[in-house]
């Protein structure tokens, strides 16, 4: 710039005089005309050198913001591989201890429940796999879920499915229902005579996906309303993937039992 912007300035003036015929380097003004010129040129490169930085330092801290919005993406889902993977050995290993107890007893109800088991882990790899998981899927998964325990507790359970077309159509997390169904049969139905019965239900009410875990079992009991470990693994999943747009809410139903009610907003 110290070159540069005299030089521009003397060929500026240089053509003026050339052009206008009006003035030469011997006029009086023609040192006022080059400092004009250089203060506006020495104002024009600075304005441009400031804008030059200010579209680095801007584009400098976008490309941070993008790396850390990256980074967080990764460890949320990080975290949310972690709690699904907390869900899958639980089911997983009671499935086995009941198939190793009924092998010497009934061995075709324990090649039934096998069969059972490879269905309901075929449905879940390839489930865990796809980028495109509805909640229709969730539902084949349960229902090969609750026809293994139905196995084990045969006529103790009785349990019913309803969802439309539609709603079984949409986008759904993976293994996020599986953890209510588990306490409703823990907490609800295993501990109270004669078993009970099990309603799942989702439907869409004014732009809100609901779904509905409904048990007559024993109910909350001493137990706190507020659920265990897998209670506490679905609210951190819906707090990672919806933040204030999912809830999860327990409350004692008018059969006596729990209903676990999952709401999220489309």
């Amino acid at each position: 710039m110290s070159l540069t912007l005299p030089g521009s300035v003397a060929l500026g003036l240089t053509l003026a005089f050339h052009i206008s015929g009006v003035g030469s380097w011997s006029a009086p003004f023609a040192l006022t005309s080059v400092m004009i010129g250089l203060f506006f040129g020495v104002i024009g490169s600075i304005a441009f050198y400031l804008s030059e930085r200010i579209h680095i330092l801007d584009t400098e801290v976008k490309q941070r913001q993008l790396n850390e919005v990256e980074r967080e993406k990764r460890e949320v889902e990080a975290h949310l591989r972690l709690l699904q993977a907390q869900i899958e050995p639980h089911f997983l290993f009671n499935t086995l201890a009941n198939v190793n107890s009924l092998i010497e007893v009934d061995t075709v109800q324990a090649r039934r429940l096998l069969d059972r088991l490879n269905d309901w882990l075929r449905i879940a790899l390839a489930r865990t796999r796809s980028e495109s998981a509805t909640l229709g899927d969730e539902l084949l998964l349960l229902e090969n879920y609750l026809h293994i325990l139905s196995m084990r507790f045969g006529s103790r359970l009785q349990w019913k499915i309803e969802a439309s077309e539609e709603v079984r159509a949409m986008r759904f997390p993976p293994m996020l229902l599986q953890p209510l169904v588990e306490n409703a049969i823990r907490h609800g139905i295993e501990p109270k005579l004669g078993g009970g019965k099990l309603m799942i239900s989702a439907k869409i009410e004014q732009g809100v996906l609901r779904l509905h875990v409904d048990d007559n079992g024993a109910g909350f009991g001493e137990k706190a309303s507020g659920g265990g470990a897998g209670l506490e693994n679905v609210r951190a999943r819906l707090a990672a993937l919806y933040g204030v747009s999912a809830s999860l809410v327990l409350q004692t139903n008018e059969l006596g039992g729990v209903s676990s009610i999952l709401e999220l907003l489309r």
